[in-house]
């Protein structure tokens, strides 16, 4: 009895250890996949577990696990070596320190915490403690005494908390400044002082977190006597009303976000004394249009900073001295015909006289290894020691630097550009190891000792799961989802195709079981389509979230056949690839789109080229409207949250690829969807969160409008306070029942 009743308890809190495997033998019964199936609490997988975080000793692996509603949850620890788990933080006491998600009513907040991957707990470096973050309130947990103390109890929130590195104290962002308060609570120290709302000190503003993914802009010394910080001026940044408009008087918050053209936050670097001084500022590049995308310490008093410039072709890498502010660009790195991505990848080793860099240049990204004058290090440039991999593929990632074994990890798709490998390469430039085993996709998470690493797998018809491995590639299961056996879900036939110039093209169709196909299948085209993603991979989720892959299996269940294509732009393939987009958006991709789409009618002559539905969510959802105002193809389309028009969208994507509209003018012209309104063919569906921050609902305003001044009809959907993932399984089942049932009217 009492091992019924654990049993039950952990598959209570979703946890389908070998332990609980048993009751699942046998053949599991059929199930249909339904839309309110997809997006239930859990979903089909069951909810997997959250904040997955190595101890700062690398000795343990901790992670929040959730029942599939989300509203229970422990705090599980296991350890590294034995694989021995157990209950670190019960329900009861981590209610308040990590409270679900369901309980921030802002989509924006919740949004924040999920998008931009905030911490919900950090450990000290003893890894005695945790600190949690619950609502930008401060907690400190003792796991010797199982005690939570409220840290902070001010009404306004406090972010981006760490400890110091000697663990007795803990800095935090509040009210636009830096403070440093003891770990005894007792002294706190305003480090910058700043009241004016437009200046931010060391606070991550919107444009920075989502387009260069900044998730912090301050960093502790390594003797913990100075902290390096970035102050963001945002006096001239011109703000976007968002609007909740469900109140009896609406509320307006005024985000502070810059267009394509707009000016930019201005940027600098700062070090204070962290039991307080005046900052010191640090002199950089002439031009002061520029981001600071990355900076940290490479040892006490030596700081590296990146700086980029706004066309975002040129990025040099300067090292400070942060006692007397001295400077000396020691890299420098030009594109031409290109732009730079800006990554993690520069690590500097333990010996304290090399760096690891990431570059396009010879027409793929790969790895390369820099030593400088670690006596002088302002005094030259750095030096070139050796290209560490090269060949047919593009590199994702650093993901560890094992220096005693010479030995470099990162993540990249030599084997298949539809997969995710992880690979070392010796530092001396003599070659490259595969360390994963299994085919698809890994996400990877390394311990601090570099020996160890989390493994999150998944393949188009495999759930993600999470092992505990060895860099011998030995694993071990940590969480394994539901099995979804029962759902019968049908593997993509991955297929290619040419583009007009030769280049190769992927991409993957469904075609709907025998029991539901008809002679002549409608066809449904899923895109995304623009540099940030590319969909045609074998993982679980590729399309964005698992959930759309699943509403992708749920058509064909009713019939249809499914098509996705990656055109030039989209990720993980060569520079030439990649930049084939450059100046324009659209028409490129758009000509991909179509020569796949003809090829693909000529191999499967059961696909009706007169009932071709095509959608998309974000850039998909611009090139469905590019696609249906510029070819006569679609006889319907969804278009969820796209951009209409490139002035609308933020600074550093936009100018990334399209440059600035002074400079670009008929780019931007020709690559806008509301000048092209009256050329719409077929029936549209256009769908847009009235909160949304990222895309503004302003696009499809403006996109309504041409379309009514056109004469056009359409249907138009809003969802109030939604942002641009409309999250929230209610809002989720609305939307795809929505889109089921107008595909089911506009193509059958």
């Amino acid at each position: 009895m009492k091992t019924r009743c654990v049993v039950k308890s952990l598959a209570r809190l979703g946890l389908t250890f070998l332990v609980c495997a048993i009751s699942t033998l046998g053949q599991p019964q059929k199930q249909v996949l339904t839309i309110d199936t997809i997006f239930a609490d859990g979903g089909i997988t069951g909810r997997p577990p959250e904040n997955v975080k190595w101890s700062r000793d690398g000795k343990k692996v901790t992670f929040i696990q959730r029942d599939d509603s989300g509203e229970h949850g422990q705090l599980w620890v296991v350890d590294a070596t034995s694989g021995e788990r157990r209950v670190l933080v019960n329900e009861s006491r981590l209610a308040p320190l990590s409270p679900p998600l369901s309980t921030f009513k802002d989509d924006r907040v919740r949004e924040r915490v999920t998008r931009y991957h905030q911490a919900t707990y950090l450990f000290s470096p003893d890894s005695k403690m945790l600190l949690f973050s619950p609502r930008g309130q401060l907690w400190m947990y003792s796991l010797e005494s199982s005690v939570g103390l409220q840290f902070t109890s001010d009404p306004d929130p406090h972010f981006d908390p760490k400890f110091s590195p000697d663990g007795t104290r803990v800095s935090f962002v509040y009210k636009h400044n830096l403070y440093v308060r003891s770990v005894s609570a007792d002294k706190e120290e305003q480090l910058t002082k700043d009241k004016d709302e437009n200046l931010l000190n060391g606070e991550v503003d919107w444009v920075y977190a989502e387009e260069l993914g900044v998730r912090s802009n301050y960093f502790w010394s390594p003797d913990g006597s100075e902290i390096a910080f970035l102050q963001m001026d945002e006096t001239q940044v011109p703000t976007y009303p968002i609007t909740d408009w469900l109140p009896t008087h609406p509320k307006v918050d005024l985000e502070k976000y810059p267009k394509a053209g707009d000016p930019n936050p201005a940027v600098r670097i700062g070090v204070v004394d962290s039991k307080g001084s005046k900052p010191k500022w640090i002199s950089l590049s002439q031009d002061k249009d520029v981001y600071i995308p990355r900076f940290g310490w490479i040892r006490n008093g030596l700081l590296w900073v990146e700086v980029l410039n706004r066309a975002q072709d040129s990025i040099d890498v300067y090292f400070v001295d942060s006692h007397t502010g001295k400077s000396s660009r020691v890299l420098g790195e030009t594109v031409n015909e290109g732009w730079i991505y800006v990554n993690d990848d520069f690590q500097v080793l333990d010996s304290g006289d090399r760096f690891l860099w990431s570059s396009w240049r010879d027409g793929h990204t790969q790895l390369y290894l820099y030593s400088f004058d670690k006596q002088n290090p302002l005094g030259s440039d750095a030096k070139l020691e050796h290209q560490l991999t090269q060949g047919d593929f593009e590199v994702f990632g650093v993901e560890a630097v094992d220096e005693a074994a010479g030995l470099v990890y990162f993540t990249c798709n030599q084997d298949d550009v539809k997969q995710k490998q992880l690979y070392a390469a010796k530092l001396d430039g003599s070659g490259i190891t595969r360390i994963s085993k299994e085919e698809g996709t890994h996400e990877v998470q390394f311990a601090g000792d570099s020996r160890r690493y989390l493994d999150t797998f998944s393949t188009a018809t495999t759930p993600p799961r999470l092992s505990l491995c060895g860099v011998d590639g030995v694993c071990t299961p940590v969480w394994e989802p539901k099995s979804v056996a029962q759902f019968d879900l049908i593997p993509p036939k991955y297929l290619e195709f040419k583009a007009d110039d030769g280049t190769t093209l992927n991409g993957e169709l469904w075609l709907p079981p025998a029991e539901v196909a008809k002679e002549h299948l409608p066809l449904i085209v899923h895109l995304y389509g623009g540099p940030a993603a590319a969909l045609v991979q074998n993982a679980w989720g590729a399309s964005g979230s698992h959930s759309d892959d699943l509403v992708l299996q749920r058509f064909m269940r009713k019939g249809f056949a499914v098509f996705t294509v990656d055109n030039r732009g989209t990720p993980g393939r060569d520079r030439k690839f990649q930049t084939a987009i450059r100046n324009q958006f659209g028409a490129v991709e758009l000509k991909d789109q179509l020569a796949a789409l003809q090829q693909l009618f000529s191999r499967f002559p059961q696909l009706d080229r007169t009932r071709v539905g095509i959608w998309g969510w974000s850039n998909g959802a611009s090139m469905t409207l590019y696609a249906m105002t510029h070819s006569d193809a679609f006889k319907a389309g969804v278009s969820v949250a796209p951009v209409t028009d490139w002035h609308l969208y933020d600074s550093i994507y936009t100018e990334r690829y399209l440059g600035q509209p002074a400079d670009n003018a008929k780019g931007y012209a020709d690559s806008s969807m509301v000048k092209a309104a009256e050329h719409l063919h077929g029936s549209l569906l256009l769908v847009h969160g009235t909160s949304d921050d990222n895309v503004h609902f302003q696009n499809s305003i403006q996109m309504e409008e041409a379309l009514i001044n056109a004469g056009k009809q359409f249907r138009f959907m809003a969802y109030p306070n939604k942002t641009h993932g409309i999250a929230g399984s209610a809002d989720r089942e609305h939307l795809f029942h929505m889109i089921e049932d107008f595909f089911e009217k506009e193509l059958k």
